[in-house]
């Protein structure tokens, strides 16, 4: 088992079950970079998208599936197409959403936190390098 730091603490404690919202199977798509990275990282991830597809193996999800105890919502789908969903995002009752540069809206990040989910404008990629994920 690896640990993190002098504490001991196993590394899969910090693992973050994440939805990926916009997934495509684009390798030259930053929603699909977000996957491989999550994955590799050893994140538990569900690539939601409206094209099916592979990203390295794992399928993208083209329903709205009802999942339970979601750490983060990353989200690669523009202001204009938002609003269809925005109450699934709301009703994983994620601890997070990542607004994604370019997915940034007003109204949508008022919805989510009023719903009491943090709402974070963030880039996914930069915060993996960064170690702030």
């Amino acid at each position: 088992m690896e640990f993190l730091g002098s504490g001991g603490i196993p590394y899969f404690c910090f693992m973050k079950r994440t939805v990926i919202i916009g997934a495509s199977d684009n390798p030259n798509r930053y929603s699909y970079l977000a996957c491989v990275r999550l994955e590799g990282l050893g994140h538990e991830v569900f690539p939601l998208g409206i094209r099916e597809g592979k990203i390295q193996g794992t399928s993208i999800i083209t329903d709205r599936p009802e999942l339970k105890n979601i750490d983060t919502i990353t989200l690669y789908v523009g202001p204009k197409n938002q609003a269809s969903w925005l109450d699934y995002m709301i009703s994983l009752s994620p601890k997070r959403i990542i607004f994604n540069p370019g997915t940034e809206d007003r109204e949508s990040i008022s919805a989510v936190r009023e719903a009491g989910i943090q709402a974070e404008i963030a880039c996914t990629l930069v915060m993996l390098s960064a170690d702030t994920y």
